[in-house]
């Protein structure tokens, strides 16, 4: 019994050390500008993927993801299965979290205007009203039916299916062990779309292709984006359709062996598809966009150690942001692992600024940068510390007074 009471000892007071090593507030040594956790509550925590919005429209508010398990994007399918996720919601006004859901499964994501939150529990998706936190079931779907984004007037849903008896891939173990094959395998499936409201579902195309990535213009109810997902040398990737099934186009054709273009998003205004563009494939870095009434491409080029694996951009369009990357990824970075914000310069250049210092940050768990709506602070998740974490960085370099004004941590 003193052995077991001994070893319970060690392992609490490991526990608590652990715990203690989670900073909340701190001005980075390297960049000069301030980070704060926002996510101060037990377990991990994640904020949502880079294209998936979390942010109400006046920025008063965030949503974000919580578990006991480990949020790491290599981990298996069984953990994946048994996840709790809870879901939380952090005030900026209040500078506070408090719980939504107990158990509200994937969000999917929130609409700025309604201040709802969309997520899926299983094949049952619901909406949750960030103000009120009433949980309002929606629709039930077929099994492994999974919505991915919700349309500008929030009456659709879209996502994809895998036809059943098609062949079987193993994804318990690493993403890296099975992504080739699932895009080798050409499984039937297809695109469906959900009403929000009477829970009728339609096919609006089918096909071999891996479909994945769906988002729904910001301002165009009847036009989705999507991807089809594989090995982005081997495809071309970004597709935009309308909800009737018609307009199918490709946003970006590839132009020389190698070439790459993915992790796509919308500008704010809906006017414009954004990605990563490389030419070839980890050589010449692009942030590049398709203005998609007249097709014109824009391109800003990227340094290799300034290449993240998301980048974003702010609500009012005047500035980007990357997540940086380690050296094992495809622009093989020597000094890569940092937050970054980018400013376009006049010559057509981006200026370019290092905000956090993400050495100690393990890229399993993508950052994931998103702007809040006033720009005034990029939030990302880190594991910098041990656990997953949310945390905001200042875009400006703060003076006392300002911080005390707006820091998203200060009671």
């Amino acid at each position: 019994m003193k052995i077991i009471i001994t070893l319970s000892m060690v392992l609490l007071s490991g526990v608590a050390a652990f715990a203690a090593e989670l900073r909340d507030e701190w001005v980075d040594a390297d960049t000069g500008h301030l980070v704060v956790r926002l996510s101060r509550v037990p377990g991990e925590s994640q904020s949502l993927y880079f294209h998936q919005n979390e942010f109400t429209a006046s920025g008063d508010k965030l949503v974000f993801e919580n578990t006991d398990a480990r949020f790491n994007t290599q981990r298996t399918r069984a953990d994946r299965l048994n996840w709790t996720n809870r879901i939380y919601v952090y005030d900026f006004k209040a500078k506070k979290s408090e719980l939504l859901a107990e158990n509200g499964g994937k969000v999917i994501l929130v609409m700025p205007k309604s201040r709802t939150v969309y997520h899926q529990r299983s094949n049952s998706v619901f909406a949750t009203h960030l103000d009120t936190k009433i949980i309002k079931p929606l629709v039930q779907l077929p099994p492994r039916w999974r919505v991915a984004a919700i349309n500008a007037d929030e009456t659709l849903g879209a996502g994809s299916f895998v036809e059943e008896g098609g062949p079987q891939i193993d994804t318990s173990g690493p993403k890296s062990s099975w992504f080739d094959k699932i895009f080798e395998a050409g499984r039937p499936g297809g695109i469906f779309l959900v009403n929000l409201k009477t829970g009728e579902t339609n096919v609006i195309r089918r096909g071999t292709n891996w479909f994945n990535h769906f988002q729904f213009s910001p301002t165009d109810p009847g036009l989705l984006q999507f991807c089809h997902e594989g090995p982005w040398h081997k495809l071309d990737r970004i597709w935009h359709i309308r909800t009737d099934g018609s307009g199918l186009k490709l946003m970006h054709a590839r132009m020389m062996p190698m070439e790459i273009a993915g992790h796509e998003w919308w500008s704010y205004d809906g006017k414009t598809t954004w990605f990563d563009l490389q030419m070839p494939k980890g050589e010449t870095f692009f942030i590049a966009g398709v203005d998609i009434k007249t097709g014109k491409t824009t391109r800003y080029q990227v340094e290799r150690d300034q290449w993240s694996v998301h980048f974003n951009i702010s609500w009012d369009g005047k500035l980007f942001a990357g997540d940086g990357g380690d050296s094992g990824m495809v622009a093989h970075a020597e000094n890569g692992k940092w937050i970054y914000v980018f400013t376009p310069q006049a010559d057509g250049k981006l200026k370019a600024e290092k905000l956090v210092n993400m050495a100690k940050h393990d890229y399993d768990l993508e950052p994931n940068v998103q702007f809040t709506p006033d720009r005034k602070w990029i939030v990302f998740r880190a594991n910098f510390d041990g656990p997953s974490q949310v945390y905001a960085v200042e875009v400006a370099k703060p003076g006392v007074s300002r911080r005390n004004e707006t820091n998203p941590g200060k009671s």
